[in-house]
Formats: C-alpha cells, sequence, structure tokens
C-alpha cells in the first residue's frame, strides 16, 4: 500500500485505518518510492497532484488509485481523474472510508481492465478481418468465388488447426509461395 502525500495529519489517519485492517504502508512524496512501485493500492493527494509525479503514463496505473481530494476544484478532481483515480477519499480523514474506498477502487479498476481487454481484443479481431479479406481475395484470384475462396480459407485453418485469422495471416504472409499442403497461393 503506498500513500503519496506529503506529510499531514491525514496521512497519520489514513495509516492507521490502513493498518488497523492489516496492511502494510508505504508513504513517500513528491514521487512514488522505489519501494511503492509495486503496492497493490496507492492513494495519492489530488490537491497538491502534478503530471509526472508517477512513474506511467498518465490515465493508465497498473494499479488501483485513489484520490485524497480536500479541495473540490473542478480542474483539481479533472486532474486526479486525469491521473487515472478509480475512487476518492474526502479530507480530512477521520476514522472511516478507508476500506471502502479500496474496495471501491478495486472493483473500478478490474472493470477498466476488463474494458481495456475487450478494446484490444476487438481491434486486433478487426485488423484480422481485414487481413482476411486480403487473404480472400489472393484465394480467389485463383479463378474462385468468393464464397469458395472463403470456405478453403476456412478449411486451410481446420488443417492448421489455427484460428481463422492465423491462417488468413499465414496466407498473405506466403503469398506467391506454396502453402503447407501442396496448395499454392498467387496473386497480387
Amino acid at each position: 500500500m503506498a500513500i503519496l502525500h506529503r506529510p499531514h495529519p491525514t496521512v497519520h489517519a489514513l495509516v492507521r485505518q490502513l493498518t488497523a485492517i492489516g496492511l502494510d504502508v508505504a508513504q513517500s512524496w513528491p514521487e512514488l518510492g522505489a519501494d511503492a512501485i509495486g503496492a497493490d493500492y496507492v492513494f495519492f493527494d489530488a490537491d497538491m497532484g502534478h503530471d509526472g509525479m508517477f512513474p506511467w503514463p498518465p490515465g493508465q496505473p497498473p494499479v488501483p488509485m485513489i484520490a485524497l481530494i480536500g479541495s473540490e476544484a473542478p480542474g483539481r478532481i479533472e486532474w486526479a481523474l486525469r491521473a487515472g483515480a478509480h475512487a476518492q477519499l474526502l479530507k480530512p480523514v477521520g476514522d472511516n472510508g478507508a476500506y471502502s474506498a479500496l474496495l471501491i477502487a478495486r472493483d473500478a479498476f478490474d472493470a477498466q481492465r476488463a474494458l481495456f481487454a475487450e478494446i484490444a481484443d476487438l481491434r486486433r479481431r478487426l485488423d484480422g478481418r481485414q487481413t482476411v479479406v486480403r487473404a480472400v481475395t489472393l484465394l480467389a484470384a485463383r479463378g474462385k468465388t468468393e464464397e469458395e475462396a472463403y470456405a478453403q480459407l476456412r478449411r486451410m485453418a481446420m488443417a492448421w488447426r489455427i484460428s481463422f485469422e492465423d491462417a488468413a495471416a499465414r496466407i498473405v504472409a506466403s503469398r506467391d509461395a506454396t502453402l503447407p499442403g501442396g496448395e499454392e497461393v498467387q496473386g497480387g
């Protein structure tokens, strides 16, 4: 657990709550210390926060982030969100709130990771579809209809025991060469 905040009574209250639930805490300022980079969570001061205080690109934290907010100025809140805050804890910090902030941050972080993974998969699949079109075009260049070329691509993927998109990539990469199974791909 890392707290990126200047020495302050807020930090003492937060450390008290976190250690009461059995967590080890490291505090640093103005940047994360080397020992805090592998933390499970990062609490950070949104009021005094600045660009470059994290060792990762803005908005791409590798751990759940919890903003410690004392000033509800729109600019500070916008900065905390751009920095990647998944939850917030209002200052002054008292005797409660840290546990619920941890749970909310973890859930938001996990949901964000799942969305990023889904987007990456969809982009990969979209790129793969463009390769499928190129492969079908290469196969159809031998006098087949598009439907026949598509069916041939499907059969090749099954014979090679690879995904449809991977088979298409193999065909595109192998153009003007002989493919496994003695099938030749020609085209331009």
